[in-house]
């Protein structure tokens, strides 16, 4: 699908103070103007990006790499105009039309308007209001205003290209935004979800916030590129034999049948010592600790899971999260799961809040829903900061 940006960039922007058009001011070492460009360009889905302009400005334009200019009107809807009918030579499916004072929109922010444009007409991120409403007149509060509906716009407005063509080229001019030269027409908008990092720069004061926002988010990308995540997953079975308890997650439960096994026989703390080996690429718990060595016949389970933990450490890993799902028709694992949770988090020696302890069954399809032994399926991440 052909997805073209259209980025409006001919205004003034006089509420910003003296000096340049903000487009054409530096933040974070690039200009406003070439840091939404970028956005776009950059996003994998954005085939064409065009920057409408002031003629005044083509020679700052033309510094931005990968973008056609055309020049604009004196409001911004005849800018908009202006760049749609550019576009028409040889239209997109979908065009994305986005103020260039919000430098810093996301990729999200961009794929949750084309996502919506599937099935809508056109689509346009927003934030709900939240704060209080006034009315005011010479510096007194004169009334108030109910937030309940109400939004506050942002941009990339997304729209299927012919339909807002037509509704520009039949708007008879003035309008705050294309949803309402949209709407004018007829056209329904869907509101997707917005951002607070999506910034408008309106006034000077709008500058060194968008730079701090800015150097934050590099910062917190810097930090992202260096960190070390891996993801292991764990998987075990036994039999039930004759006996009178079980032991499952390190808890000791009556039964009227034990699980056979060379340890103890704990199949979610086995399936969960295998997902952190999984994650170290280490592995299974049998490399570490052979079934057939009778040194480990009957040993309780927590001694591998300790071992894998003290191993991930090791390497400079931290268990950050696990997550253990019991399969089986009996026991009922439910009351007994917050006791698990406590049990592995003590053992591993991370918060209980990190460790997740559930139960479903097979609908009693295969040997667990004959009730022939318990199955386990874990999950471990770990993080190298």
């Amino acid at each position: 699908m052909d997805i073209a940006a259209l980025i409006v960039a001919a205004g003034r922007g006089t509420r910003a103070g003296a000096g340049l058009p903000k487009q054409w001011r530096q933040v974070a070492g690039a200009t406003v103007a070439a840091r939404s460009v970028a956005a776009f360009r950059n996003h994998p889905r954005i085939t064409r990006c065009l920057l409408v302009i002031h003629p005044d400005d083509r020679a700052q334009a033309k510094a931005i790499d990968g973008v056609e200019l055309v020049h604009g009107g004196a409001t911004r809807d005849a800018s908009v105009r202006a760049g749609l009918e550019a576009l028409a030579a040889d239209a997109p499916d979908l065009v994305l039309i986005h103020d260039v004072a919000r430098p810093m929109v996301s990729a999200g922010v961009i794929d949750g308007v084309i996502e919506a444009l599937v099935t809508a007409q056109g689509a346009a991120p927003a934030l709900p209001v939240t704060d209080a409403l006034w009315r005011g007149a010479d510096g007194i509060v004169t009334g108030t205003v109910a937030r309940d509906g109400l939004y506050r716009a942002q941009t990339p407005q997304g729209f299927h290209f012919a339909p807002i063509l037509a509704a520009h080229r039949a708007h008879t001019g003035g309008a705050a935004d294309d949803v309402e030269v949209a709407r004018n027409a007829g056209l329904d908008v869907t509101i997707t979800m917005g951002d607070e990092g999506n910034l408008k720069i309106t006034t000077a004061g709008d500058f060194s916030r968008a730079e701090r926002m800015i150097r934050q988010r590099a910062n917190e990308q810097a930090k992202e590129q260096t960190m070390d995540i891996r993801i292991g997953n764990g998987f075990d079975v036994h039999a039930f034999e004759d006996g009178d308890h079980i032991i499952l997650c390190g808890v000791r439960l009556a039964h009227d049948r034990k699980l056979k096994g060379h340890s103890d026989a704990d199949v979610g703390m086995h399936a969960l010592t295998d997902a952190i080996y999984g994650a170290l690429a280490e592995g299974d718990i049998g490399q570490h600790f052979p079934p057939s060595d009778p040194k480990w016949k009957g040993a309780d389970s927590h001694i591998f899971l300790r071992h894998a933990v003290d191993l991930a450490a090791s390497r400079g890993y931290r268990l950050s999260n696990a997550d253990v799902t019991l399969i089986c028709e009996q026991p009922k694992i439910g009351p007994h799961a917050d006791a698990m949770r406590a049990e592995l988090a003590r053992i591993m020696g991370i918060g209980v809040d990190r460790v997740s302890v559930k139960a479903t069954t097979s609908e009693r399809l295969g040997f667990t829903g004959r009730s022939e032994g318990i199955a386990s399926l874990a999950s471990a991440t770990l993080i190298k900061d």
